[in-house]
Protein backbone atom coordinates (compact mmCIF):
# COMPACT_ATOMS: atom_id res chain seq x y z
CA UNK A 1 0.00 0.00 0.00
CA UNK A 2 2.95 2.31 0.65
CA UNK A 3 4.14 1.53 -2.89
CA UNK A 4 0.72 2.50 -4.30
CA UNK A 5 0.86 5.85 -2.53
CA UNK A 6 4.35 6.45 -3.92
CA UNK A 7 3.24 5.56 -7.45
CA UNK A 8 0.20 7.84 -7.33
CA UNK A 9 2.25 10.67 -5.86
CA UNK A 10 4.67 10.55 -8.80
CA UNK A 11 2.05 9.93 -11.51
CA UNK A 12 1.41 12.70 -14.04
CA UNK A 13 -2.05 11.34 -14.91
CA UNK A 14 -4.59 8.92 -13.37
CA UNK A 15 -3.25 5.38 -13.03
CA UNK A 16 -5.48 2.39 -13.75
CA UNK A 17 -5.45 -0.56 -11.38
CA UNK A 18 -4.01 -2.76 -14.14
CA UNK A 19 -1.04 -0.38 -14.52
CA UNK A 20 -0.47 -0.31 -10.76
CA UNK A 21 -0.65 -4.11 -10.64
CA UNK A 22 1.83 -4.52 -13.51
CA UNK A 23 4.27 -2.04 -11.96
CA UNK A 24 4.21 -3.71 -8.55
CA UNK A 25 4.07 -7.29 -9.82
CA UNK A 26 0.74 -8.14 -8.15
CA UNK A 27 -2.67 -9.17 -9.43
CA UNK A 28 -5.21 -6.55 -10.51
CA UNK A 29 -7.51 -7.89 -7.80
CA UNK A 30 -4.84 -7.17 -5.18
CA UNK A 31 -4.39 -3.63 -6.52
CA UNK A 32 -8.14 -2.94 -6.27
CA UNK A 33 -8.25 -4.41 -2.75
CA UNK A 34 -5.35 -2.28 -1.52
CA UNK A 35 -6.73 0.91 -3.09
CA UNK A 36 -10.05 0.33 -1.32
CA UNK A 37 -8.18 -0.31 1.94
CA UNK A 38 -6.27 2.97 1.55
CA UNK A 39 -9.48 4.87 0.81
CA UNK A 40 -11.08 3.35 3.93
CA UNK A 41 -8.17 4.79 5.94
CA UNK A 42 -9.04 8.28 4.63
CA UNK A 43 -6.10 8.41 2.20
CA UNK A 44 -7.32 11.00 -0.41
CA UNK A 45 -7.35 8.73 -3.45
CA UNK A 46 -9.95 9.68 -6.08
CA UNK A 47 -11.03 7.65 -9.09
CA UNK A 48 -12.86 4.52 -10.13
CA UNK A 49 -12.27 1.17 -11.78
CA UNK A 50 -11.65 1.52 -15.51
CA UNK A 51 -10.99 5.27 -15.22
CA UNK A 52 -7.91 5.41 -13.03
CA UNK A 53 -6.86 6.78 -9.67
CA UNK A 54 -5.13 9.95 -8.48
CA UNK A 55 -3.78 11.11 -5.12
CA UNK A 56 -5.09 14.54 -4.23
CA UNK A 57 -2.27 17.13 -3.79
CA UNK A 58 -1.02 17.93 -0.32
CA UNK A 59 -1.13 14.45 1.16
CA UNK A 60 2.02 13.17 2.85
CA UNK A 61 2.82 10.22 5.04
CA UNK A 62 3.75 10.88 8.68
CA UNK A 63 7.49 10.64 9.35
CA UNK A 64 8.81 7.24 10.38
CA UNK A 65 10.78 7.10 13.59
CA UNK A 66 12.82 4.22 14.94
CA UNK A 67 14.56 3.68 18.26
CA UNK A 68 18.31 2.90 18.07
CA UNK A 69 17.57 -0.78 18.80
CA UNK A 70 14.92 -0.92 16.07
CA UNK A 71 17.46 0.44 13.57
CA UNK A 72 19.98 -2.16 14.73
CA UNK A 73 17.33 -4.88 14.28
CA UNK A 74 16.80 -3.72 10.69
CA UNK A 75 20.56 -3.70 10.01
CA UNK A 76 21.11 -7.21 11.36
CA UNK A 77 18.00 -8.55 9.62
CA UNK A 78 19.12 -7.20 6.25
CA UNK A 79 22.67 -8.48 6.81
CA UNK A 80 21.32 -11.99 7.44
CA UNK A 81 19.35 -12.10 4.18
CA UNK A 82 22.25 -13.52 2.09
CA UNK A 83 22.03 -16.67 4.24
CA UNK A 84 18.64 -17.45 2.71
CA UNK A 85 20.12 -17.77 -0.77
CA UNK A 86 17.12 -15.78 -2.05
CA UNK A 87 18.65 -13.32 -4.52
CA UNK A 88 15.35 -11.50 -5.03
CA UNK A 89 15.07 -10.68 -1.33
CA UNK A 90 18.67 -9.48 -1.25
CA UNK A 91 17.96 -7.04 -4.10
CA UNK A 92 14.79 -5.88 -2.37
CA UNK A 93 16.78 -5.21 0.82
CA UNK A 94 18.73 -2.49 -0.95
CA UNK A 95 15.45 -0.77 -1.80
CA UNK A 96 14.37 -1.04 1.83
CA UNK A 97 17.50 0.77 2.99
CA UNK A 98 16.94 3.54 0.45
CA UNK A 99 13.27 4.06 1.33
CA UNK A 100 13.87 4.11 5.06
CA UNK A 101 16.78 6.49 4.55
CA UNK A 102 14.46 8.87 2.69
CA UNK A 103 12.01 9.24 5.57
CA UNK A 104 14.04 9.01 8.78
CA UNK A 105 16.25 11.78 10.22
CA UNK A 106 19.76 12.01 8.75
CA UNK A 107 21.40 10.75 11.93
CA UNK A 108 19.25 7.62 11.87
CA UNK A 109 19.77 7.12 8.13
CA UNK A 110 23.55 7.20 8.55
CA UNK A 111 23.34 4.33 11.05
CA UNK A 112 21.58 2.18 8.44
CA UNK A 113 24.65 2.26 6.20
CA UNK A 114 27.25 2.19 8.97
CA UNK A 115 29.43 -0.91 9.40
CA UNK A 116 29.00 -1.10 13.18
CA UNK A 117 26.85 -4.24 12.81
CA UNK A 118 27.22 -6.98 10.22
CA UNK A 119 26.65 -10.69 9.69
CA UNK A 120 28.38 -13.36 7.66
CA UNK A 121 26.73 -14.18 4.35
CA UNK A 122 27.58 -17.87 4.74
CA UNK A 123 24.73 -20.31 4.33
CA UNK A 124 24.22 -24.02 3.66
CA UNK A 125 21.10 -23.64 1.50
CA UNK A 126 21.51 -25.59 -1.78
CA UNK A 127 21.14 -23.58 -4.97
CA UNK A 128 17.62 -23.65 -6.38
CA UNK A 129 16.83 -24.49 -10.02
CA UNK A 130 13.70 -22.35 -9.92
CA UNK A 131 13.04 -18.66 -9.26
CA UNK A 132 12.20 -18.30 -5.56
CA UNK A 133 10.63 -14.91 -6.30
CA UNK A 134 7.99 -16.73 -8.37
CA UNK A 135 7.16 -18.94 -5.40
CA UNK A 136 6.86 -15.95 -3.07
CA UNK A 137 4.57 -14.29 -5.63
CA UNK A 138 2.35 -17.39 -5.67
CA UNK A 139 2.09 -17.30 -1.87
CA UNK A 140 1.40 -13.56 -1.88
CA UNK A 141 -1.26 -13.70 -4.63
CA UNK A 142 -2.68 -17.07 -3.50
CA UNK A 143 -2.12 -18.72 -6.88
CA UNK A 144 -1.66 -22.41 -7.59
CA UNK A 145 1.74 -23.71 -8.66
CA UNK A 146 2.37 -26.59 -11.04
CA UNK A 147 5.61 -28.25 -9.96
CA UNK A 148 7.86 -31.15 -10.86
CA UNK A 149 9.33 -32.48 -7.62
CA UNK A 150 12.09 -35.00 -6.92
CA UNK A 151 11.92 -36.50 -3.44
CA UNK A 152 14.81 -37.74 -1.28
CA UNK A 153 14.69 -41.16 -3.00
CA UNK A 154 15.00 -39.57 -6.44
CA UNK A 155 11.39 -40.25 -7.48
CA UNK A 156 9.94 -37.52 -9.71
CA UNK A 157 6.29 -36.46 -9.64
CA UNK A 158 4.15 -33.76 -11.24
CA UNK A 159 1.89 -31.96 -8.78
CA UNK A 160 -0.35 -28.95 -8.37
CA UNK A 161 0.06 -27.27 -5.01
CA UNK A 162 -1.54 -24.40 -3.12
CA UNK A 163 1.48 -22.60 -1.59
CA UNK A 164 0.81 -21.22 1.89
CA UNK A 165 4.22 -20.13 3.18
CA UNK A 166 7.93 -20.05 2.37
CA UNK A 167 10.06 -21.26 5.29
CA UNK A 168 13.76 -20.36 5.43
CA UNK A 169 15.62 -23.01 7.42
CA UNK A 170 19.37 -23.23 8.03
CA UNK A 171 19.91 -25.96 5.42
CA UNK A 172 16.95 -25.56 3.07
CA UNK A 173 14.13 -23.36 1.85
CA UNK A 174 10.78 -25.13 2.15
CA UNK A 175 7.33 -24.47 0.69
CA UNK A 176 4.43 -25.28 2.99
CA UNK A 177 1.49 -26.16 0.75
CA UNK A 178 -1.71 -28.07 0.23
CA UNK A 179 -0.98 -30.82 -2.29
CA UNK A 180 -3.93 -31.59 -4.56
CA UNK A 181 -2.49 -34.99 -5.46
CA UNK A 182 -2.20 -36.10 -1.81
CA UNK A 183 -5.19 -34.01 -0.61
CA UNK A 184 -3.15 -33.07 2.43
CA UNK A 185 -0.53 -30.61 3.64
CA UNK A 186 2.99 -31.25 2.40
CA UNK A 187 6.39 -29.52 2.64
CA UNK A 188 8.58 -29.28 -0.46
CA UNK A 189 12.27 -28.39 -0.50
CA UNK A 190 12.82 -25.70 -3.11
CA UNK A 191 16.16 -27.20 -4.21
CA UNK A 192 14.32 -30.41 -5.19
CA UNK A 193 12.01 -28.62 -7.63
CA UNK A 194 12.99 -29.30 -11.24
CA UNK A 195 10.61 -26.59 -12.40
CA UNK A 196 7.51 -24.70 -11.31
CA UNK A 197 4.90 -22.72 -13.21
CA UNK A 198 2.53 -20.08 -11.90
CA UNK A 199 -1.11 -20.90 -12.60
CA UNK A 200 -3.87 -18.42 -13.42
CA UNK A 201 -6.03 -20.32 -10.95
CA UNK A 202 -6.28 -18.77 -7.48
CA UNK A 203 -7.35 -20.25 -4.16
CA UNK A 204 -8.18 -17.02 -2.35
CA UNK A 205 -11.57 -18.37 -1.29
CA UNK A 206 -9.98 -21.09 0.86
CA UNK A 207 -6.52 -19.66 1.58
CA UNK A 208 -7.35 -18.27 5.03
CA UNK A 209 -8.85 -21.55 6.24
CA UNK A 210 -6.00 -23.60 4.77
CA UNK A 211 -3.39 -21.46 6.54
CA UNK A 212 -5.28 -21.71 9.82
CA UNK A 213 -5.54 -25.51 9.49
CA UNK A 214 -1.86 -25.81 8.59
CA UNK A 215 -0.82 -23.64 11.55
CA UNK A 216 -3.01 -25.65 13.92
CA UNK A 217 -1.64 -28.93 12.58
CA UNK A 218 1.95 -27.78 13.15
CA UNK A 219 1.42 -26.00 16.46
CA UNK A 220 2.10 -22.51 15.06
CA UNK A 221 -0.92 -20.71 16.55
Amino acid sequence: MFEIIQLLRKAKRPMRAVDIADTLGVSQRTAYRDILALQSMSIPIDGAAGVGYILRPGFDLPPITFTPEEIEAIIVGLALLPRTGDVGLQRAAQGVVGKIGDVVPKAAASRLTAASLDASGWHAVPKAKVDIALIRKAVRNEQRLAIQYKNAEGQVSERTILPLAVLYYVEAIVIAAWCEMRTDFRHFRVDRLNHCTLSDSTFSDIAHQLRADWQNQHGLT
